[in-house]
């Protein structure tokens, strides 16, 4: 059974949406958590009032995780127990994500922005649009270079695709040049960009990308 761990009760009329929502997917281990992480601390210091929610199936890993970091305010990160495959959350039936979403609106009435992590999941994984304005899908270099030729969902439909971990490609044999090519290929000419959550390489891009096309920051 789904169960919404965001330790406050959820209203029963909660407040028309507010903050601009933004969703984060993509396979496990690829560096979403680690992409949030970077990328709270930089909007904040550009003065955005920001909020977090976190997917894991059974737990709040995640979510402790971040309220650990010192990066946030503890109490504006919430956590949802998807309780089934990752993406029932966020496309099937987003309504848990959608509560929680409302209930950060609802207790922070000047939020700009919502980060909202999914669970790890597989190629196929996409966010409904019901619950996410914008959305970003991070694959990784360790995945191999061939994950733009296998056409999944996620890299096709995503707003800015994220291929992180670029300093493994020389230790992975990935061809990160054609990886990159083909990308662009597939998407279509859509963005793509590349980061290195472990430096910081790149964050500063992905920041822009949500500033200018989410909150309208020109």
């Amino acid at each position: 059974m789904n169960t919404l761990a965001t330790g406050f009760p959820v209203a029963d009329a909660l407040k028309p949406r507010g903050a601009a929502r933004v969703g984060i997917g993509g396979p496990v281990g690829s560096g979403k958590t680690a992409l949030l992480e970077n990328l709270i601390p930089r909007f904040i210091a550009r003065g955005t009032d920001l909020a977090v929610i976190t997917n894991d199936i059974a737990t709040k890993e995640d979510a402790e995780r971040v309220q650990r970091s010192g990066l946030i305010a503890p109490e504006r990160v919430l956590a949802v127990e998807t309780g089934a495959c990752p993406h029932s959350a966020i496309r099937e039936d987003p309504t848990l994500n959608l509560q929680a979403a409302d209930l950060l609106d609802l207790r922070y009435p000047g939020l700009e922005l919502i980060l909202i992590e999914s669970g790890g999941d597989n190629l196929a994984s996409s966010f409904s649009l019901d619950l996410v304005d914008h959305w970003l899908f991070v694959i990784d270099v360790a995945g191999g270079d061939d994950i733009p030729r296998k056409r999944g969902l996620g890299v096709l439909s995503c707003d800015l695709l994220v291929i992180n971990k670029t300093d493994l490609a020389p230790h992975v044999r990935v061809d990160l040049q054609r990886m990159v090519r083909e990308a662009h290929d597939v998407r279509q000419g859509r963005p793509v960009l590349l980061t290195n959550c472990a430096t910081g390489e790149g964050i500063d891009a992905v920041v822009d990308h949500i500033a200018r096309e989410v909150l309208f920051d020109r």
